[in-house]
């Protein structure tokens, strides 16, 4: 049986978030802080987990964009790049499944840091969000952990963090699939079928 044919809760897959810069005129966004949480057999896993802070050089933040960056700019400047940071993070990410929360970003970045590295499959948590809870008033990572009375869990393994860093958010989403996949529902769910919907 194939990596994507497994059922997810024999997997150990790769939940990933950016915080970013946010657009500027004439600057595209970057990432700024990197998190990765790590849900073995359908369990987060406290005990793995990776961040980093990134370096962007001397540029503008969109002053809307969420996340501590404006306390943590000096950090930010010393930080390693994204793809100097690679082979360190391709140990996390490389041979797994991958999952984030709208996952068109996370793919975007991972991509410039490993132009090489497929990646993926990717499961889409909000894709799952929309699925299986549709008449939830927003899927907003962090109004389902709320809904889904999930932020007490989240808080036991990120203690002391908050919304917009980026191992928390990662955890977040990290939280919503392994409720999800304690659903009946979606108990013997295998990453191919995740990953398509």
């Amino acid at each position: 049986m194939s990596l994507t044919q497994q059922p997810v809760r024999a997997s150990d897959i790769a939940v990933i978030d950016f915080e970013t810069t946010g657009d500027v005129r004439g600057y595209p966004a970057e990432p700024w802080q990197i998190g990765v949480a790590v849900l073995s057999r359908a369990r987060i896993d406290p005990a793995l987990g990776f961040e980093s802070l990134l370096r962007v050089g001397d540029r503008p933040f969109n002053p809307r964009a969420p996340g501590q960056h404006h306390r943590l700019r000096r950090e930010i400047a010393a930080a390693p790049t994204l793809p100097s940071l690679w082979p360190r993070l391709r140990t996390w990410v490389e041979g797994r499944p991958l999952a984030a929360h709208n996952v068109a970003t996370e793919r975007k970045f991972l991509g410039l840091a490993a132009p090489l590295h497929a990646g993926g499959p990717w499961i889409d948590t909000l894709r799952l969000a929309r699925i299986a809870y549709p008449a939830l008033p927003s899927h907003a990572l962090q109004d389902i952990i709320v809904a889904l009375g999930l932020l007490a869990r989240v808080e036991s393994i990120c203690p002391g963090r908050e919304a917009h860093d980026a191992l928390f958010d990662a955890v977040c989403c990290a939280a919503f699939l392994e409720h999800l996949l304690a659903q009946g529902a979606w108990r013997d769910a295998s990453v191919d079928q995740l990953a398509a919907q």
